[in-house]
């Protein structure tokens, strides 16, 4: 069992800019790659970016050179570093975690555990 926990959603203006983390617990081997992925109000959730077991990201076209995803592995920590943020941004953020080594997309059947989310509203 993993168990997640995400923290730092907010509400900002556009322009501005947040971080979230998210506390992982539980079976390592299970949590090998990580990821944030976020749901807007009446849209499907989307990836928005991964890091895997050797550290390798992948980002979705809307976050390149805005967000960036690290990990702490000594704190057990994901983060999620969001810059530049715009009202689009706005939704409900998710911290996942993937068994798999690699990650080269943010495929959501890969993701067998899940938080609860944090909300991050940008407004205009």
């Amino acid at each position: 069992q993993v168990q997640l926990v995400e923290s730092g959603g907010g509400s900002v203006q556009a322009g501005g800019s947040l971080r979230l983390s998210c506390a992982a617990s539980g079976n390592t081997g299970s949590r090998s790659s990580m990821g944030w992925f976020r749901q807007a109000p009446g849209k499907e959730r989307e990836g928005v970016a991964g890091i895997d077991k050797l550290g390798g990201t992948v980002y979705a076209d809307s976050a390149k050179g805005r967000f960036t995803i690290s990990k702490d592995n000594a704190k057990n920590t994901l983060y999620l570093q969001m810059n530049s943020l715009k009202p689009e941004d706005t939704g409900m953020y998710y911290c996942a975690a993937s068994a798999y080594w690699y990650l080269k997309a943010l495929r959501e059947p890969e993701f067998g555990y899940w938080g609860q989310g944090t909300q991050v509203t940008v407004s205009s």
